[in-house]
């Protein structure tokens, strides 16, 4: 039977100790827990230095902490949908190691309560006609959402229309290429450049599409 040594213990508020192992793993328990897992095995867990059984040190990593990470994991998906990079980041500052978040990842997505594409799809489908294609997709992967996934979530829901979106940009801005100088036309293309438009969209609502290549 192997063993792991026990590298730190911190007692910390509210009946909390966390355990450090010598493979660089920390677990967050409460004394209580340790106290009976310490009757149960016979074994001093709050000392540095000491050895444990690795049963013991998988008992605690999945069937306390391991557990507890699955809670917390659907608490957070109940209070505001999330990724599968965000939900990860998550636990991961709440203090859960890796194991525990691989573990806890799987059991929702095996009981389809975390999917990147459903979370895509309803991002999408809610901020279509205020972000245009290319904004979506920018944000869609900075929250760590595969491109493919990305992909096959605008196929089943983009509808916007960015000739209009673009138009109403613009005449929230009050534009007018007539009475706009180039420093006018520069400012108002930059801005819905910014926005994730396409050059020649942008050219075209503008009725702008020479003043680039003015001198």
């Amino acid at each position: 039977m192997g063993q792991i040594q026990v590298s730190s213990v911190e007692r910390q508020e509210r009946g909390k100790v966390r355990i450090g192992f010598e493979n660089g793993t920390y677990l967050l328990l409460y004394r209580g827990e340790i106290q009976k897992l310490s009757r149960q095995y016979g074994q001093e867990l709050m000392e540095e230095g000491v050895c444990i059984p690795e049963t013991l040190y998988q008992k605690m990593l999945y069937e306390i902490v391991g557990v507890r990470a699955k809670k917390r994991a659907v608490y957070l998906l109940e209070q505001m949908d999330r990724t599968e990079k965000q939900l990860s980041g998550k636990l991961a500052q709440n203090g859960y190691p890796k194991e525990c978040i691989e573990t806890a990842i799987a059991f929702l997505k095996q009981h389809h309560y975390l999917d990147d594409e459903r979370y895509a799809q309803n991002y999408i489908r809610c901020r279509q006609n205020k972000k245009s294609r290319q904004r979506l997709k920018a944000d869609l992967a900075a929250k760590g959402i595969a491109g493919e996934t990305i992909e096959s979530a605008f196929a089943e829901e983009y509808e916007a229309d960015e000739a209009i979106q673009i138009r109403q940009l613009l005449d929230k801005r009050h534009f007018k290429y007539e009475s706009s100088d180039r420093k006018e036309l520069m400012r108002t293309y930059q801005f819905l450049i910014r926005r994730g438009f396409r050059s020649s969209d942008i050219l075209r609502e503008m009725q702008a599409d020479i003043f680039l290549y003015e001198v």
